[in-house]
């Protein structure tokens, strides 16, 4: 297992508590969603507006809501986002960030 499914599921009920939830987006994705759709306004911070749990293959799911007056919205990974050290859930999104980059890049850490 990658995720300790009892502590991602308190993360998504804190989460989901607190939408939507303000985040900055990393280069990469900005890159990579500027070469899919070049006509998206991509700025660098955004709210999570939506949230799932794709498995433990597929982590917390965020919902972005990239721009003001689109119905666009865009998935990614949490482990793609960075939030204000302010932000309440702040340490536990992180704690949980690390955990699963950990796990994912060291695929024995992850056998059960």
């Amino acid at each position: 297992m990658i995720d300790n499914l009892e502590q991602t599921e308190r993360l998504l009920a804190k989460l989901r508590t607190a939408l939507p939830v303000p985040t900055r987006i990393t280069a990469e994705v900005a890159a990579t969603l500027r070469k899919q759709d070049p006509a998206i306004g991509i700025g660098t911070t955004c709210s999570i507006t939506a949230l799932h749990y794709a498995g433990d293959e597929g982590g917390i799911v965020c919902g972005l809501d990239l721009a003001a007056g689109t119905d666009k919205v865009v998935y990614t990974s949490i482990t793609h986002l960075r939030f204000d050290p302010r932000l309440p859930l702040a340490r536990e999104i992180a704690a949980y960030q690390k955990h699963r980059v950990k796990r994912l890049r060291h695929p024995s850490a992850g056998a059960a």
